[in-house]
């Protein structure tokens, strides 16, 4: 009775994760690529929250700075979050280049200090449009011009643009860039099906008022994540047509795997903390049903060693459709990212996303972890 009642479940899952990844595929196809045939005359305001980035950051500034972008419409603010490398002095070399200074100066403790930056550089930001990224980001001189470009001509109010890995320098890195494609893709898809779930602050844009009226952070600010994805689903619940994706190549945004395990957990811990606090039920049951998915084809992989008969063939059949499933949708994604040679490792990735998915899924609701030297609950 137990083999046939997993058997049941796997197959009813296997069959709802195939239906939901060929959804996600549908809604990348739906997204037009996108180039911009004007110059942009929005004036932006590029944000930064930064600790510790002494080594990374002088990149990233040069890649702003060096944007075919007009300069009067352009402000570049930095906000250091307490670092205690020189990230600060090397933000004030480029000061002469306009590049603006910030200094968080919290006493007491917070388990949002990215929120805070970035609430502390808008209500001094002279843009209309915000843009946030990273610290380590690297980018092409057409992504600013691309980004507002899309911006004006669709009069968004939020616009997310996809976030790739570059410079792999191990084959765990090149994992985690595959998978990476898997999460960016699942943020597209659901922008182009009208029910924007998921985006990376490393490259994502806002207009201030709409920021404000939405009350900034406020109702998430006490989570250590969520200043992308959550304040998304706030926009999503009021203007959800009103959310784009930039599908270009020249709006991509460039950064760097996780070189170890640990970092990797810690990173997706913290992408998952916030999970709990999604208030929009498709995404909830987005969430839960590929997490029951991977816990079922885990636990059919564990009965596989103590029961005979056809739970081997339910697992392989399970296994086989996922990958098949996957491949469909990561294909234009790797196409889109220049890095179809990845998908070699797609067999590999989809076992392993099993394990991933359930320890992710447990781990990112509970307990503490660090993140940038800091425990956060």
């Amino acid at each position: 009775m137990a083999t046939q009642l997993i058997s049941a479940a796997v197959a009813v899952f296997t069959g709802i994760y195939v239906i939901l990844v060929c959804y996600m595929r549908a809604g990348w196809r739906s997204l037009p690529y996108f180039s911009a045939k004007r110059t942009p005359g929005t004036r932006v305001s590029v944000l930064i929250a930064a600790r510790n980035e002494a080594d990374n950051i002088g990149r990233t500034l040069s890649d702003i700075l060096a944007q075919r972008f007009p300069r009067e419409l352009l402000e570049v603010i930095v906000i250091d979050d307490h670092s205690t490398d020189n990230t600060s002095a090397v933000v004030e070399s480029y000061a002469e280049q306009g590049v603006k200074l910030l200094k968080l100066n919290e006493s007491e403790p917070l388990n949002s200090y990215k929120k805070k930056a970035i609430s502390t550089a808008i209500a001094v930001a002279t843009g209309e449009f915000m843009v946030t990224t990273d610290a380590d980001c690297r980018m092409g001189p057409n992504w600013l011009a691309t980004l507002v470009a899309y911006a004006e001509e669709n009069k968004s109010y939020v616009v997310s643009a996809p976030v790739v890995y570059s410079a792999q320098r191990s084959f765990f890195e090149e994992l985690q860039t595959l998978e990476f494609l898997y999460l960016v893709g699942l943020g597209a898809a659901g922008i182009g099906n009208g029910r924007p779930s998921t985006c990376n602050g490393a490259n994502l844009a806002y207009r201030r008022d709409v920021f404000y009226e939405m009350g900034g952070f406020s109702g998430i600010d006490h989570l250590a994540s969520g200043d992308d994805e959550l304040f998304l689903h706030k926009v999503a619940a009021v203007y959800p047509e009103k959310i784009g994706f930039c599908k270009s190549r020249d709006a991509v945004v460039y950064t760097d795997a996780k070189r170890d395990l640990r970092g990797f957990i810690n990173q997706r811990r913290r992408w998952a903390s916030k999970s709990t606090h999604y208030k929009e039920k498709s995404v909830v049951a987005l969430g839960v049903s590929v997490w029951l998915f991977n816990a079922l084809l885990l636990l059919c992989g564990i009965a596989v060693f103590f029961y005979a008969g056809s739970l081997g063939t339910v697992l392989a059949v399970a296994m086989s459709s996922k990958l098949l499933a996957e491949l469909f949708f990561l294909y234009p994604l790797c196409r889109f990212a220049k890095r179809t040679d990845l998908l070699v490792y797609l067999p590999l990735l989809t076992m392993l996303h099993v394990l991933y998915m359930v320890y992710i899924g447990i781990a990112g609701n509970m307990g503490k972890y660090q993140w940038k030297g800091r425990r956060v609950n």
